[in-house]
Order: C-alpha cells, then sequence, then structure tokens
C-alpha cells in the first residue's frame, strides 16, 4: 500500500540515490556536479562488465588453443611478445594523447579492437583455416589485442585521474573493485559449467562469443564519459607555457622537478622484481612439493580473491581517512610477511589461510598504491608519467623469474620465498625513508633596499 501511493518520480530518485551510494562507496557522491555523478556511475557499470568479459578470456583463452592444438612452446612465445608490447607501446601511447587529447576516444579504438579480436578468435575454426595458419592467426589477435591495451593505457589512466574526485577515490574503487571481482569470479564459474555442457572446442567458442557480448556493454559505458581533451587545457600559471616536449632529453629534464614519482617509481621496480622472483613459482610448489589436487588449487585462488572482496570498503575508508600515501607505506611494511609464510607451509591447506591474509593485505596495497599514483602524476602529463612507470615496472617484472629459477635450481624453493620477502621489505623501507623525509624549508629572500 505505501509502495502503491509512493509517487512514481520520488520513487526514482530513492533508487537513482541509492544505486549511486552503492557504485560510489557512500553518500560523498550525492554533493559532487551532475556530471561527475554521471561519470561516477558509468565507469563503475564499465569495470562491471569489463572485468566479467576480461575474466573469461584471461581464464580460457590459453586453454582454448591448447584445444586447438597450440603447443607450450607457441603459448609462452604468446606470452612474451604480449608483454613486450608494454615496453614498445606505452611511451607512444602517451606521446597520442598529449598530441590527440582525445582520451576516451583512444581507450574505445583499443578496447573496441579487443573485443572484436576475441570475437575473430572464437570464429577460426569456421574459416576453415589448416590447423598450421589458424594458431598463429588466433596468437597474433590476441597479441594485437594486448598491443591495443598496451597503447591505450596512458589514455586510460589520464581520463580516471581526472573524472575521479580526489576527496571519495579510496570509497569509490573500493566498491569499483569489490564488483570487478565479484563479477568476475561468478562469471568464470558459469563459464566453466558452460564449457563442459559442449563438445570441445564449442564450448569454448560459446563462452569467448560471451566475452566478446558483455565486452560490448563495457564499450557501451564507457563512451558515455565525458572527456575535456587535455589539448584544450593551459598548463597552470603562465598561459602562454609550453608542455614539456616528447623527446627522452625532455622527458628526463621533466623528471628531475618530479622527486616524488621517481622515488615511487624506483621503489617499485625493486618491489615489482622482488616480487616476481617467487611469484611464478607459488603454484609448482604447491602442486609438487605440497601436493595439491585441481580441486585444493581451486581453493586457495577463491580464498585470495573472497578476502580481496570482502576487505575492499574498509580499505576504502582508510585511504580516503589516511591518505593513499600512508596507506601504501603501512601495507607495502605488512605485505613482505606473506611469502615468508610459505616457508613455514608443510600442508596444502595452510596456503589458503596464507590468501586469506595476503588477499585482505593486496587489497589494502593495491588500491593504495593506485590513487597514490594518480595523486603524484602532474595531472596535464599523467599519460606519460603512467607510461614511463609501467615500462620500468613491467622490466622489473621480467627480470624477476630469471633469477627466481636460477634459486630455485641452486638453493630450492624456500630461498625464493625468503628473497622475496626481504626484497620487498627493503623496498617499502625505502619507500617510508624517502617519502618521511622532511623536505629542506626554503632560503629565505633577501629584502630589497
Amino acid at each position: 500500500m505505501a509502495i502503491r501511493n509512493f509517487p512514481p518520480r520520488l520513487l526514482w530518485v530513492r533508487i537513482r540515490g541509492a544505486f549511486m551510494r552503492l557504485a560510489t562507496g557512500g553518500d560523498w557522491s550525492l554533493a559532487q556536479p551532475e556530471q561527475t555523478r554521471s561519470n561516477l556511475v558509468w565507469f563503475w557499470l564499465d569495470g562491471f562488465f569489463s572485468s566479467a568479459g576480461d575474466n573469461i578470456v584471461m581464464t580460457y583463452l590459453v586453454v582454448y588453443l591448447l584445444a586447438l592444438g597450440a603447443t607450450q612452446t607457441q603459448i609462452g612465445l604468446m606470452s612474451s611478445l604480449s608483454s613486450l608490447t608494454a615496453a614498445i607501446l606505452l611511451l607512444p601511447g602517451a606521446f597520442l594523447v598529449e598530441r590527440i587529447g582525445r582520451r576516451r576516444n583512444l581507450c574505445l579504438v583499443g578496447g573496441s579492437w579487443g573485443r572484436l579480436a576475441i570475437l575473430i578468435i572464437a570464429l577460426l575454426p569456421l574459416f576453415g583455416l589448416p590447423p598450421g595458419a589458424m594458431i598463429p592467426a588466433a596468437i597474433a589477435l590476441s597479441i594485437s589485442r594486448d598491443a591495443m591495451g598496451n597503447l591505450s593505457f596512458p589514455a586510460w589512466m589520464s581520463l580516471t585521474g581526472d573524472i575521479i574526485p580526489l576527496e571519495g577515490r579510496g570509497r569509490y574503487f573500493s566498491s569499483r573493485n569489490f564488483i570487478m571481482g565479484l563479477a568476475g569470479m561468478v562469471v568464470t564459474f558459469i563459464a566453466g559449467l558452460v564449457i563442459t555442457r559442449f563438445v570441445q572446442p564449442v564450448g569454448y567458442q560459446v563462452v569467448l562469443f560471451a566475452a566478446f557480448a558483455i565486452g560490448m556493454l563495457s564499450i557501451f559505458s564507457f563512451s558515455h564519459l565525458s572527456d575535456e581533451p587535455i589539448s584544450r587545457r593551459q598548463p597552470a600559471g603562465d598561459p602562454q607555457a609550453k608542455k614539456p616536449g616528447l623527446g627522452i632529453t625532455a622527458l628526463l629534464n621533466d623528471l628531475r622537478h618530479q622527486r616524488e614519482f621517481l622515488f615511487f617509481t624506483a621503489t617499485s621496480a625493486l618491489w615489482n622484481f622482488s616480487i616476481n622472483i617467487a611469484g611464478p613459482f607459488f603454484s609448482v610448489y604447491l602442486v609438487k612439493d605440497l601436493h595439491a589436487d585441481a580441486a585444493m588449487i581451486g581453493l586457495t585462488s577463491i580464498a585470495s580473491s573472497i578476502a580481496t572482496m570482502l576487505a575492499q570498503r574498509k580499505v576504502g575508508d582508510l585511504n580516503d581517512r589516511w591518505g593513499a600515501r600512508r596507506l601504501t607505506m603501512i601495507s607495502g611494511l605488512t605485505i613482505p610477511i606473506v611469502p615468508l609464510m610459505w616457508v613455514f607451509s608443510s600442508q596444502a591447506w595452510h596456503v589458503i589461510v596464507i590468501n586469506l591474509i595476503g588477499g585482505v593485505l593486496w587489497a589494502a596495497y593495491n588500491l593504495a598504491s593506485f590513487n597514490y599514483l594518480l595523486q603524484i602524476t602532474p595531472a596535464d602529463n599523467r599519460a606519460r608519467y603512467s607510461a614511463m612507470f609501467q615500462v620500468i615496472v613491467t622490466a622489473a617484472l621480467a627480470l624477476g623469474p630469471l633469477f627466481g629459477t636460477q634459486m630455485v635450481a641452486n638453493l630450492g624453493y624456500n630461498s625464493i620465498f625468503i628473497a622475496s620477502g626481504v626484497g620487498r621489505l627493503i623496498a617499502a623501507l625505502l619507500l617510508v625513508r624517502l617519502l618521511t623525509m622532511k623536505k629542506p624549508a626554503p632560503e629565505p629572500v633577501a629584502a630589497v633596499e
């Protein structure tokens, strides 16, 4: 009776307000301008759909290629070449942002090709290609998908920093990350059930087509974001001031004035290098030494995902209360205990406990460090700074396994767990030391007689 007598317009306002609070992590967004609120909702929906579609691809694309006849060598080559595109295309992507300025359009082009490439890969068996040509074609399409993603990543970072207000970033991204994690888990599980209902590789084709369709909903959502082309902006201060050039010398000169960014990039390189000393070997150790079966491996992965999702709301509040810098340092100092705990694991179920703890700590670090990077990169040059940061971190990630492989062969698995934990701790301590140093007081200006 109460609902029947409720004015429809007021009911719609209440529903819209409730959804806004859900999507943005609280009431803070209701006081934002209409355009900002619209951006927040559409960007949240983009995250929901992109996570659902991309998790299908990340989970089942390689298995699909193996079902088509791909070899492990071909899969390894695909992974290596996809990583190489990050080093090659991130900086050109930043330069495109600064030359063209239309960040939303650059993201839409990259995202649209990524979804179209998945559709073509799903349909390849219908084209009548011989096996010798079908696998290389699928690998080329997958690499091109990653390449376009890397090319458009600086535009995405630059636009993200502009459309999400600083005062609510923690709560907003905690809400967005939560729904992305939930969507990814649910859709991946459903896709697995669908695959088993068909003769292979038809099941994989069906779920990849679904990934394409869901991905297009992400494109639709992203296309509704408003974007002021940065080429129209005037640099702060002198309206006639020129932006830094795009050459290497100009980039280095510009970086000299960004002390905090340099410190964070350097410590992040050491941090990610240390992570990947052990990163590729956790699953191998879990299977070979702890004798985990497929079900246990799934449980360990789910434990991490659930802990991460449940912690999102709280770490979002802490980010906005303490600040991204402080939360990054605190979570960075605690994460090194995670690889060290592997040293003491003797049963597969121990890893479930480790991943529950790690899921909470990584939820805090990933949210805070991402917001911190947005905070310390200049708005007008965020594309180039995020690209440089990503290139350096990617290189560090690539070097880590080279050291880890040698350590496992000569010293065993415990050596890489200890080395990874110690390396992360050193990186965190350096970050704390460098970011808590007091800046020198400005020299007094002599009075003019």
